[in-house]
């Protein structure tokens, strides 16, 4: 389904148990909603669940010029609205993690839970570097000429050549450069690390080992007050595809 939300257009599914407590997915950069599709088979009995390709990505519209944190989270909400959604669980992975830490800064933010996974609070020079690096090749080249790098990091060597991770390859290619750019300049800008004391949730920090980011959704979970941190080995940033039985067991065990 698609619905005007924000000023663009955003595609969303709507799965699960009716009147079953709501879960909002939030899916990394350069992917889409099935990138959650073993949490949505694993959780579905027992959930209401609203997956969304975000701004920039899938099958939503990709308006060009940089986003914003305050625009993605408010898309959240928007969506959130038009499904009629008062109360839910946010998780979101990466980008999405980023988009859940802006939302559990709000004011009266709709959300009972939120888990943020294979994410981090802030970007330093290197990483500032690394992300000016990676739009300029998209800007230049398209979006199939990041999709090598990309799977080096977001994927332990064994597993990246199986069906699960070929398929996360192929909507990296697909995501179009407008989001892509969009959605880095945003996280450019990204510092919650002085905030995170504020955020008044419970939360689960979750995270690949082999993650490059690891070291960030660590600190998330220990600087959210009450927050438990759990790291899943052998699974780099993708964790809910490399090992999405770990990962549904965390969740569960949290949910």
């Amino acid at each position: 389904m698609k619905a005007k939300v924000n000023g663009s257009e955003l595609y969303y599914e709507v799965s699960g148990k009716e009147g079953a407590p709501w879960l909002v997915l939030s899916h990394s950069l350069a992917c889409n909603v099935r990138m959650w599709d073993p949490q949505v088979a694993a959780f579905k009995d027992r959930y209401r669940i609203l997956n969304y390709d975000m701004r920039g990505h899938g099958s939503s519209a990709a308006p060009a010029g940089a986003y914003t944190f305050d625009m993605l989270a408010d898309d959240v909400l928007g969506l959130m609205k038009e499904c009629g959604i008062k109360r839910a669980t946010f998780i979101g992975l990466s980008i999405g993690g980023m988009i859940g830490q802006t939302l559990a800064l709000r004011k009266d933010a709709p959300f009972d839970k939120m888990v943020l996974a294979d994410t981090t609070h802030t970007q330093n020079a290197d990483m500032l570097k690394s992300w000016d690096e990676r739009i300029g090749i998209a800007r230049t080249k398209g979006m199939k000429a990041l999709v090598p790098t990309t799977m080096e990091r977001w994927f332990t060597p064994a597993f990246r050549d199986k069906p699960e991770a070929q398929k996360i390859a192929a909507i990296i290619a697909a995501t179009p450069v407008n989001g892509y750019v969009g959605c880095g300049e945003a996280i450019k800008k990204l510092n919650t690390t002085a905030r995170l004391k504020d955020i008044k949730l419970p939360v689960l920090a979750i995270t690949g080992e082999s993650d490059a980011a690891a070291g960030g959704t660590k600190y998330i979970g220990e600087n959210v007050p009450g927050a438990r941190f759990v790291s899943i080995a052998q699974a780099s940033h993708i964790a809910n595809i490399e090992q999405p039985e770990k990962f549904n067991a965390a969740l569960r065990a949290f949910l």
